[in-house]
């Protein structure tokens, strides 16, 4: 068997795949070796995700692991694997980043700008199998610009400063029972501040039809467009790349699709496709390549 992960600060989603081709999901809060340490991380294995996974351990031994996340650089992906080592001793473990995984699911073999809008933000230019330009990300403080994390930090910044009008800010603080200070405890306080607004930025779906909202969403997705996916145009095209594809994994991107949609119109960016998870995909390429 082989198990597959895809994880993100907020959730890790991991599949199941026997010989025989079946899937089976199941899913754990998110994995960062960035924000968590290999015992962190092993204590999700330990408690979430194992007891998950025992009914279904008769059928055989997982042989492969491939575990695509969020903060698995070269240097941090060693914490990651290092964790799950303790509990899938005679397994084959590959450890890469969320970027890989998204942009093979994607494009697979094919050429293309793959990104990822979920509660953090990254992208690249996906060809031959491997990333050949990527505009970094910087995290959420520098960047992350597209994310469900600099969405929420873009709400609360402007209900906060009185840029949106009184009575959002009241449901809004109501809602979310918060108070200006809770705010600021959890973010410049507590750990995970990215998650934190991210699960905050929910509010913008919730209340899509105020055009104030609407506005927000939008310039969202523009500066996103215009810092980084504009970079990839030109790069494609001093390559002489024409007919450039960017695809797009996450909550973000899915949730607010219209609004994507119509950003990347307005600048003649075309999309090739726009996945909530890209778990399925990835199962279909590794069956395929296996």
């Amino acid at each position: 068997m082989q198990l597959i992960a895809d994880a993100g600060s907020t959730k890790t989603v991991w599949s199941l795949l026997t010989r025989s081709g079946h899937s089976e999901d199941f899913q754990t809060e998110g994995i960062n070796p960035f924000f968590q340490s290999e015992n962190d991380i092993a204590d999700i294995v330990s408690n979430r995700l194992l007891p998950q996974l025992a009914k279904h351990l008769w059928v055989g031994p997982i042989i492969n692991i491939y575990f695509y996340g969020a903060g698995c650089t070269k240097e941090k992906s060693v914490i990651v694997k290092n964790a799950l080592s303790r509990f899938f001793k005679k397994s084959e473990i590959v450890v890469d980043s969320d970027m890989v995984g998204a942009a093979v699911a994607l494009f697979g073999k094919q050429t293309g700008v793959a990104c990822i809008l979920g509660t953090g933000s990254n992208s690249c230019l996906w060809s031959d199998e491997q990333i050949k330009f990527q505009v970094p990300s910087l995290g959420f403080i520098l960047g992350d610009e597209g994310s469900g994390g600099a969405l929420g930090k873009r709400l609360v910044a402007d209900l906060l400063k009185n840029q949106l009008n009184e009575e959002l800010k009241h449901k809004f603080l109501t809602e979310n029972n918060l108070t200006q200070a809770d705010i600021i405890e959890r973010v410049y306080r507590q750990p995970l501040p990215n998650r934190f607004l991210a699960s905050l930025s929910k509010f913008c779906a919730d209340n899509i039809s105020d055009e104030n909202i609407k506005a927000l969403v939008k310039r969202h997705f523009a500066e996103f467009a215009d810092r980084i996916l504009v970079q990839y145009k030109n790069v494609a095209l001093s390559a002489g790349i024409e007919d450039l594809k960017f695809g797009f994994v996450g909550s973000v991107a899915y949730y607010y699709e219209p609004f994507l949609r119509e950003v990347m119109t307005e600048r003649g960016l075309q999309i090739s496709e726009i996945l909530k998870d890209p778990i399925k995909n990835l199962s279909n390429h590794l069956i395929v390549n296996s």
